[in-house]
C-alpha cells in the first residue's frame, strides 16, 4: 500500500529510508515545539495552548503537503514570521493578538487566491534560473549558520557582530565532535548517518558536563505527558480592524508585509529543498508547484484558525532529503512524530542542540554544493547570485535575500540594455521588494 500511495519505487527509495528521513526532519525541527510558544506567549497568549496548536498545525499542514504533492517537505509555524507577529504587530503596533490572527487569516485568503489563479506559480517562474540555484545555496549557508549558532560555535559579539564560542565548554565541544562525526559517517555513506549521529551525540551528552553540575543531555523526569487544551487560542481570531478606515490603513502594510515575507520564505524553501531532492526540471520549473503552493496557502488559513502565527515550509526539511527522503512518506512520518510529541514531549526535548546542530551544518554543506552550477565567470550572473547567498543568512531572512537578488538582477538588466533578461513579473516583484525595503507602502 505504501509503495502504491507514495510511489517509492518510482522515486528510488524504501520504506525504511523514508521513515529514517522523517525522523531526521523531525529531530531537526522539533525545537519549534518549544520556541514558537515561547515567542508568541509574549503577546499574552496561553503558552500551554500554544504548544498544542504548534504541534497540531505542523502535523496537519505537513500531512496536507504530503498528500497533495508527495514531496518530503514539512511545515510548521515559521521562525522570523512569529517574531514579526509578536514584536512588530502586537507589541510594536499595539495590535491585540486576536486581531493579529485576523490579519494572518486575511493573508492566507489572499495567498489561496493567488495560488488558485496560478499567480504564485508564475512568480516562481519569474525568478531567473541562476537565482534559484543561489537561493538553494543561500539556504544552505542559512541552515549551517543556524546550526553553528544553536550549537554555541558562533556567538554574538558587539564589536564584530559574531565570534566563536567557548570551544572548551562541554556543549560546544560536543557539537564540534558531532559535526566531525556526522561528516565522517556521511562521507563513509553510512545509512541514516544523520540520525545515527544525533543519537550518539544525545547519548554522549548524558556524561558530558554542561556546567553548574548539569550534563548536556538531561534525563526527563517522566516520559509521557498530556497535551494542554488549545481552547484559549483556538478560533479566537477577530476582525475589528476592518470596521474603520484608519484601522484598515494601519493594518494594510502589516498584511502586505506578512504576505511578502510569507510568500518568498515558502517559495525559497520550496526551490531549495526540491532542487536538492532532484525534483526541479532542467529549465528550473517544478512539477506540482501549484499543489505545493495550494498546500501552504491552506496551511496559512489553518494557522490563523488554530491560534498561531503563519505556518510555512521548513528549511529543515532539507535534512530529511539528505537522509534519503524523496516522498510524502517522509513528511507523514514527521507529522505523526509531531502529534506523538504532545504525549512524549519530555523524552523528545532531551535531544540537545549539540545533537541537532551538527545535522543542520552538514545539510548546509550539501546544499552549498549546487554553487558549481552558477556561472561565476559572468559578472551579470555572479553579482545577484552572490548577493542572494550572502543576504539570506546575514539578514536571517530567505525573503529578503531573494528580494535583494531580484533587485540587483533587475538593475543590471536595465542598466546594460538587456531588459529581456528579466520578465515583466520579475521586475514587478523586484519593485514590490524595493517598496517594502524603503517602507513606501501606501498608507504606511
Amino acid at each position: 500500500m505504501l509503495q502504491r500511495l507514495f510511489k517509492l519505487g518510482q522515486n528510488h527509495t524504501t520504506v525504511g529510508r523514508e521513515l529514517a528521513a522523517g525522523l531526521t526532519t523531525f529531530a531537526a525541527m522539533a525545537y519549534i515545539l518549544a520556541v514558537n510558544p515561547a515567542i508568541l506567549a509574549n503577546t499574552g497568549m496561553d503558552k500551554g495552548a500554544l504548544v498544542t496548536v504548534t504541534a497540531i498545525t505542523a502535523a496537519t499542514a505537513t500531512l496536507l503537503m504530503a498528500l497533495l504533492t508527495n514531496y518530503p517537505i514539512a511545515l510548521a509555524p515559521g521562525m522570523g514570521i512569529n517574531a514579526f507577529f509578536t514584536f512588530t504587530i502586537c507589541l510594536g503596533r499595539g495590535v491585540p493578538w486576536s486581531e493579529a490572527l485576523g490579519m494572518v487569516f486575511i493573508n492566507g485568503v489572499v495567498f489561496l487566491a493567488l495560488s488558485i489563479t496560478g499567480v504564485r506559480e508564475k512568480i516562481i517562474a519569474a525568478i531567473p534560473a541562476h537565482l534559484k540555484i543561489a537561493v538553494t545555496c543561500g539556504i544552505g549557508l542559512f541552515i549551517a549558520f543556524i546550526g553553528l549558532k544553536n550549537g554555541g560555535v558562533i556567538v554574538k559579539n558587539d564589536a564584530t557582530f559574531v565570534s566563536h564560542g567557548d570551544f572548551s565548554s562541554g556543549p560546544v565541544a560536543l557539537c564540534l565532535i558531532g559535526i566531525a562525526l556526522t561528516a565522517i559517517l556521511v562521507a563513509r555513506r553510512v545509512p541514516g548517518a544523520i540520525v545515527v549521529s544525533i543519537a550518539i551525540v544525545t547519548l554522549a551528552g548524558l556524561v558530558v558536563p554542561a556546567g553548574g553540575g548539569a550534563h548536556v543531555t538531561q534525563l526527563p523526569a517522566s516520559i509521557f505527558s498530556l497535551p494542554a487544551s488549545p481552547a484559549p487560542v483556538f478560533l479566537k481570531l477577530t476582525f475589528h480592524f476592518l470596521t474603520s478606515s484608519n484601522a484598515i490603513f494601519m493594518a494594510l502594510p502589516l498584511i502586505l508585509t506578512l504576505l511578502l515575507v510569507d510568500m518568498f520564505d515558502n517559495i525559497g524553501t520550496l526551490i531549495g529543498v526540491t532542487k536538492r531532492a532532484g525534483f526541479l526540471r532542467a529549465d528550473g520549473t517544478l512539477p506540482k508547484a501549484g499543489r505545493a503552493l495550494l498546500a501552504d496557502s491552506i496551511a496559512t488559513i489553518l494557522s490563523a484558525l488554530c491560534g498561531t502565527s503563519t505556518v510555512v515550509s521548513y528549511i529543515e526539511s532539507a535534512s530529511g532529503v539528505e537522509a534519503g527522503g524523496r516522498t510524502g512518506l517522509t513528511t507523514v512520518t514527521t507529522a505523526v512524530l509531531m502529534l506523538l510529541a504532545l504525549f512524549l514531549t519530555p523524552l523528545i526535548l532531551i535531544i540537545p542542540a549539540a545533537a541537532t546542530a551538527p545535522a543542520l551544518v552538514i545539510v548546509g554543506v550539501f546544499m552549498m554544493q549546487s554553487v558549481v552550477e552558477i556561472d561565476m565567470k559572468d559578472f551579470k550572473v555572479a553579482a545577484p547570485a552572490v548577493l542572494t547567498m550572502l543576504a539570506i543568512p546575514l539578514t536571517f531572512s530567505i525573503a529578503e535575500g531573494i528580494g535583494l537578488g531580484l533587485i540587483c538582477a533587475s538593475l543590471l538588466a536595465l542598466a546594460l540594455g538587456e531588459p529581456k533578461k528579466m520578465t515583466a513579473l520579475g521586475y514587478g516583484v523586484a519593485a514590490v521588494f524595493l517598496a517594502e525595503f524603503f517602507h513606501i507602502w501606501p498608507f504606511s
